[in-house]
């Protein structure tokens, strides 16, 4: 089982909204056996809490599921369990940096890092800017990229592909 775990800052914004669209992305490859999805955030202000207001509103909008997600706090664990940390921007790359130590985990890195020729390397944090639709843009075409990398270093099999 491979597993990813998406991490922005307070875990209510973006790595929610990303643990729903790879879940979906997953599911629509048959994947769903092969990949687990989490998220959590660096903070643990929202701990408990469901995915911000302007999150489930673009997810609704793109019919995406994001039932069951609630914000949590990266621990020690996360980082010897996943085996993909994908943060949403260079500072929280930094504190999962500093949190792993020198410890060994899996491999830690940005979200846009993966799509190539992106004009961007963060995800703007749309707790601040509030543009929930230019995250959804940005987060969707990282994960699409992130699967395709994965499928191919883990070598899935693919629903309907032969």
């Amino acid at each position: 089982m491979v597993k990813v775990l998406f991490v922005c800052l307070g875990n209510i914004c973006r790595s929610p909204m990303a643990e729903a669209i790879f879940r979906h992305l997953v599911k629509e490859k048959g994947l769903e056996g092969k990949i687990t999805v989490d998220s959590a955030g660096t903070g643990n202000w929202h701990v408990g809490e469901p995915p911000h207001e302007g999150t489930q509103l673009i997810l609704k909008k793109n019919n995406i599921d994001f039932s069951g997600i609630r914000a949590r706090q990266i621990d020690q664990r996360d980082l010897q369990t996943f085996d993909y940390i994908i943060a949403m921007d260079a500072e929280n790359v930094g504190n999962l940096r500093r949190l792993a130590g020198y410890n060994k985990t899996g491999f830690i890195g940005r979200l846009l890092d993966f799509v190539p020729d992106s004009e961007m390397a963060d995800v703007p944090d749309p707790y601040y800017t509030g543009n929930f639709a230019q995250v959804y843009e940005l987060i969707q075409k990282g994960c699409e990229h992130l699967l395709e990398t994965i499928i191919k270093e883990k070598k899935l099999e693919v629903k309907g592909r032969e």
